[in-house]
């Protein structure tokens, strides 16, 4: 009778322990070793996992600066700062870091904007786009108006306006979550500095353009053409503003003849109309 007891417990010790040492073994033969810079890096975060530097979260972006895959300066929401403590772990320099932010590319508020129908189906742009007639306002390039942006930014950085998804620069993180939910591409990431901004979004010319919308551009090139640095080319009938070449000398917004470019008084804040 002992022996029924006995044996089987010996035994089950026996595999319990020799199971136990070959997982310890395996444990340590095959550790994965956790470089101890993405531990700090990550400390260093503001751990808002935005996914405005490209990675799903800041654990993600934390590993693949810390292995060279990118550059310390890709948090948005951290800033200069991190970038500058992040470089300082890695041991390298950092340049000078350009903090993005949102932007719509239109000012087609309900004023300025043509509506061609009446919209009563769910208020979300990317539903709206696949009903017939694609929302009520006739410009087929401008935002809609139903707030999917607002909805879908993690930080309170969007709000709608008079028909019109606007930005609070202060709580932009330049996340991209906004960008990727518009399905009419009316939001970009650009510099939080770049002191003029082309508010239209409309492949249209001239004509087209100001029978759907008052704030439209027009696309007659003047911008471009009186751009000291030369900073602006036009695209599709739109002014494309090279960040790196503008100098903020306002000359293109004084010259467009329907205020379709904005200029940003970057030390209140304010935006004052072109």
């Amino acid at each position: 009778m002992l022996d029924a007891i006995v044996y089987p417990a010996i035994s089950l010790g026996g595999l319990g322990l020799f199971f136990g040492l070959l997982l310890g073994f395996a444990a340590r033969k095959f550790a994965v070793q956790i470089d101890p810079k993405v531990a700090q890096i990550r400390d260093i975060l503001p751990g808002a996992n935005c996914g405005g530097c490209g990675y799903a979260g800041c654990d993600a972006y934390a590993s693949a600066v810390a292995s060279g895959q990118t550059s310390p300066d890709r948090c948005n929401a951290g800033g200069a700062e991190v970038a500058r403590k992040i470089a300082a772990i890695l041991g390298v320099e950092v340049g000078p870091f350009v903090r993005r932010v949102a932007f719509v590319r239109c000012a087609g508020s309900r004023e300025k904007a043509r509506e061609i129908s009446l919209y009563e189906g769910v208020l979300d742009c990317r539903k709206a786009t696949i009903v017939p007639g694609g929302g009520t306002k006739a410009c087929k390039n401008g935002c809609l108006g139903f707030g999917s942006c607002v909805k879908a930014c993690p930080f309170d950085a969007m709000y709608m306006e008079d028909g019109v998804a606007k930005v609070d620069e202060d709580r932009c993180t330049g996340c991209g979550a906004c960008v990727a939910v518009c399905p009419r591409n009316v939001i970009s990431l650009i510099p939080a500095a770049l002191a003029v901004r082309v508010t239209c979004n409309s492949t249209q010319k001239g004509v087209g353009v100001k029978k759907v919308c008052d704030a439209g551009c027009i696309g007659c090139g003047l911008c471009s053409k009186v751009c000291p640095p030369q900073a602006i080319t036009m695209r599709d009938n739109l002014p494309v503003i090279d960040p790196d070449l503008c100098t903020g000398c306002t000359s293109c917004a004084m010259k467009c003849p329907v205020g379709a470019i904005s200029v940003q008084n970057l030390v209140k804040g304010e935006e004052m109309a072109g």
